[in-house]
C-alpha cells in the first residue's frame, strides 16, 4: 500500500475495504445467479474493485456527478446505490433505479445519486460527463463531473471529442481509465502503441498520471488530487488505472480462447482486494473478527437482495413507451 497520503483514518481504510469486499461478493453471486438460469448477463468487476472503490472515496457524495461504465460495480455501491438496487438491475425488475428494467445489466445510471444514465455504445459517456461539467461551469456549482471507461473505448472518437471540448473550456471533469489489460479479446499490446493511455493528455493539454490501480492509496490520492485542480478552475484530468480483469469480459465470453489460465493465475496473485486485506492485518487496522463481521453481513445483504430482486414484479406491459414518446 503506497504511503503518498496519510489523509484517510484507519476507520476510511477499514470502510474501503468493506466497500471492496462488497462488490466482489455482490459480483461473485450475480455469477452464480446467471449460470444458474436466473439471470441473463454479466459484466465483472472482480480485479478492479480497488481502484473503482478509492476513486469513489475521493468524491464527494451528494455533489460530484458520475458517470460509471459497465464494469463499475465498485463506484457505484460506494456512491450509495444499495445491494437491493444492484440486485434489481441484474434480474431486470421494474423496481431497477437504472433504467426499471429496460436496459442491459451494468448501464447504471441514478438520478438522486447524481448518477449519469450510461448507453450500450462504449464511452459515450465521456461526452455525457464532459456536458454535466460545462453545466456545472456554468452555474459555478462547486463540484466536478467523474467518468470511468476501459483502455479500449480510449480509442474511440468520444473519447477524443470530449477530452479536446474538455481541455478548451477547462471543465472540472475526471475522466479514468480502468486499463484492465483486455478490451474483450484484444491484448492492450493490440490496442494502442504508446507506452501509457495516460500520454494522451499531452496532446490536449491537461494533467495525465498512471497509477497503481491495485494499490488504494495511489488511486485515491490520484483522484483527490485531481478533484481539487478542478474545484480550482485547472481543468481536467486524465487519470490512468493499471489493473487486470480477473474474469471474462462478460458472462458469454471465453476468456481462455484469447489468454492462458497461468497468467491469470498470475495476475491473482497482484489482486488489490488481497493485497490490501494482507496490509491492513499487518498494520493491526483489520482484525479477524472485523473480516468476519463484514463477510457476515455482506452475505445477508446479498441474500436479502438476491430474494426480493427474484420475486419482484416485471415492468407492467402498459409501461412498454414510457419515456420513449412524449404525448
Amino acid at each position: 500500500m503506497s504511503e503518498k497520503n496519510q489523509a484517510l483514518t484507519d476507520q476510511q481504510l477499514l470502510d474501503m475495504f468493506y466497500y471492496m469486499l462488497l462488490a466482489r461478493r455482490s459480483d461473485e453471486r450475480m455469477w452464480l445467479l446467471n449460470r444458474s438460469g436466473k439471470i441473463p448477463f454479466v459484466v465483472s468487476c472482480q480485479g478492479q474493485e480497488t481502484m473503482q472503490v478509492a476513486s469513489s472515496f475521493a468524491l464527494e457524495k451528494g455533489t460530484d456527478y458520475t458517470a460509471p461504465y459497465y464494469r463499475d460495480v465498485g463506484v457505484v455501491l460506494t456512491m450509495g446505490m444499495t445491494v437491493k438496487e444492484l440486485f434489481l438491475q441484474a434480474f431486470a425488475k421494474a423496481e431497477d433505479p437504472n433504467s426499471g428494467g429496460r436496459q442491459m445489466p451494468g448501464h447504471f445510471g441514478h438520478r438522486k445519486l447524481n448518477m449519469l444514465s450510461g448507453s450500450s455504445p462504449v464511452t459515450t459517456q465521456v461526452p455525457h460527463a464532459v456536458g454535466m461539467a460545462l453545466a456545472l461551469k456554468v452555474k459555478q456549482q462547486s463540484a466536478i463531473s467523474f467518468v470511468t471507461l476501459g483502455e479500449g473505448s480510449s480509442n474511440q472518437g468520444d473519447f477524443h471529442e470530449g477530452l479536446n471540448f474538455a481541455s478548451v473550456h477547462d471543465l472540472p471533469v475526471i475522466v479514468m481509465v480502468e486499463n484492465n489489460q483486455y478490451a474483450i479479446s484484444c491484448g492492450i499490446e493490440q490496442q494502442v502503441n504508446c507506452a501509457k493511455i495516460s500520454d494522451r493528455a499531452l496532446g490536449y493539454g491537461i494533467h495525465g498520471e498512471t497509477v497503481d490501480g491495485n494499490d488504494p492509496i495511489a488511486v485515491y490520492t490520484a483522484v483527490k488530487q485531481a478533484r481539487e485542480r478542478a474545484l480550482n478552475g485547472d481543468g481536467p484530468s486524465l487519470i490512468e488505472a493499471v489493473g487486470y480483469r480477473l474474469t471474462p469480459h462478460s458472462s458469454d465470453d471465453n476468456d481462455l480462447t484469447y489468454r492462458t489460465k497461468e497468467e491469470i493465475d498470475q495476475a491473482k496473485e497482484k489482486d488489490g482486494l488481497i493485497i490490501f486485506r494482507q496490509q491492513l492485518k499487518k498494520q493491526a487496522i483489520l482484525t479477524d473478527e472485523i473480516e468476519a463481521k463484514y463477510e457476515s453481513k455482506i452475505k445477508d445483504l446479498i441474500d436479502e437482495a438476491t430474494t426480493y430482486a427474484d420475486e419482484a414484479p416485471y415492468a407492467d406491459e402498459a409501461t412498454l413507451f414510457d419515456g420513449v414518446y412524449h404525448q
